[in-house]
């Protein structure tokens, strides 16, 4: 996973070792996951210096089928709340661990 300019290069360094790590893509939902290395790379992009920061991740695994938006917000409500929302509008998005973990196995069981 990787990240190009500032500022969304420096959300790749907030990513913890042992992390769950969803790659989405619009329209889609989540195409992919893995677990978090927690060592940040940089290269330079074009002669910029140091302007993409990626980080390798661990059982990286696309999935078959998509995980919709809101059968991802399904998941996340179950375990909360019906006022629980996802703001899809960001680069990244922070959820918590056990709503991450649902996901996962949720993917695990449906998408893989």
């Amino acid at each position: 996973m990787s990240a190009y300019y500032s500022p969304w290069k420096y959300y790749i360094d907030e990513i913890e070792a042992n992390d769950l790590v969803f790659l989405y893509s619009n329209n889609k939902g989540i195409i992919a996951r893995g677990i978090a290395t927690g060592i940040v790379e940089v290269k330079d992009v074009d002669g910029d210096p140091d302007e993409e920061h990626y980080m390798h991740l661990n059982r990286f695994e696309e999935l078959k089928v998509p995980l919709s938006p809101s059968k991802i917000t399904e998941i996340a409500q179950s375990v909360t709340d019906a006022n629980y929302n996802i703001r899809w509008n960001q680069t990244m998005i922070h959820i918590p661990y056990f709503i991450g973990l649902k996901i996962w196995q949720f993917i695990t069981r449906n998408c893989l």
